[in-house]
């Protein structure tokens, strides 16, 4: 997990917690308007990093099966400084199988199937020479090629990730629909220029893969902005720091509340761990379908607050963001 400090000398776990699309059988849902933003969204632009032809070529040849199981959660290559602050898990909060109807959630394995299933995946690359993993989610956009995940995913400490491929459906080193690699990642301004917490939001726009767009082999979810806050959510993401490995995709629920400390963040207890960034939360979620509408990804926790998930609040920003990935 990050920390943070406050201006106050405050840690935080400012965490790397590193975390689509409609099928078919729900593309009415695809339909759902995307809520506009307030004439207040002439803010800048989206920053965005290409990858070449021949960079993608070697990202898709550099994950093999064995890189993608070893790979480890963003968050714990950090300093000797960052891990001293590290807490072990909270009693109770190891791996529980569960029925997907429960809520609210604190971490548990998805059995509930649907498109979520599909839409949400693992995100793999390489920072300052070390495989690291995050999650990221497909969603629907006029590309059909749109990943959207945490920030901190896609840029850190000033660097852009490389290698940077999307597997949906990660099955323990098997990626059943392909690996998608990067051919644009992409942040907010406020990340790029500060890692503002608050605008820890990234995006990929990953190239065909066989001829086949993204989201017309794993379907897409929608997404929504300027929502609101204080609604039910549903977080999903790949952890991959103890208790958790990897291997299954994990989801928290609950009622979901406004970080009343020192982020403008969703707030949602949840105890999924590094690996976990960049999963998305949905409002309005349908456990039968899997599919609800995106507002938010997994971003930090506070290290006063265990078992406790915040994610960035989806506003222009995000709006922008997503309007100048799904148009590349």
């Amino acid at each position: 997990m990050r920390r943070h400090r406050t201006a106050a000398g405050i840690l935080l776990a400012v965490g790397a917690l590193l975390t689509g699309g409609l099928t078919a059988a729900t593309a009415a849902q695809a339909a759902t308007p995307v809520a506009s933003p307030s004439p207040a969204s002439a803010s800048a632009s989206a920053v965005a990093h290409s990858a070449s032809a021949a960079d993608q070529r070697t990202a898709r040849a550099f994950w093999t099966a064995d890189r993608m199981r070893g790979a480890t959660p963003l968050d714990l290559h950090l300093g000797a400084d960052a891990l001293k602050t590290l807490k072990p898990p909270a009693p109770g909060s190891t791996t529980t199988t569960v029925a997907p109807t429960s809520f609210p959630q604190a971490g548990g394995p998805w059995t509930g199937g649907g498109a979520v299933v599909k839409t949400s995946g693992r995100v793999f690359f390489t920072f300052q020479g070390r495989t690291a993993s995050c999650s990221g989610n497909a969603v629907t956009s006029k590309n059909a090629s749109t990943v959207i995940t945490a920030g901190h995913c896609v840029k850190y400490q000033g660097s852009w990730h490389t290698n940077w491929v999307f597997v949906p459906a990660y099955d323990n080193g098997q990626a059943p629909y392909g690996q998608w690699t990067a051919s644009k990642t992409l942040t907010t301004p406020q990340w790029e220029a500060s890692e503002d917490i608050n605008h820890d939001i990234g995006a990929a726009v990953v190239a065909p893969l066989n001829g086949q767009t993204l989201t017309s082999v794993t379907g897409a979810q929608g997404i929504q902005f300027n929502g609101g806050y204080n609604k039910q959510m549903y977080a999903f993401g790949f952890p991959a720091a103890s208790p958790y490995d990897g291997t299954k995709l994990i989801y928290c629920s609950g009622n979901s509340s406004k970080d009343w400390l020192f982020s403008q963040d969703h707030s949602l207890g949840c105890n999924m761990t590094g690996g976990s960034s960049g999963g998305p939360w949905f409002t309005g979620f349908n456990e039968s379908a899997g599919t609800g509408l995106q507002v938010s990804v997994n971003s930090f926790g506070y290290v006063f607050l265990p078992n406790r998930m915040f994610g960035p609040y989806f506003g222009n920003e995000a709006k922008a963001l997503y309007d100048k990935a799904q148009a590349s």
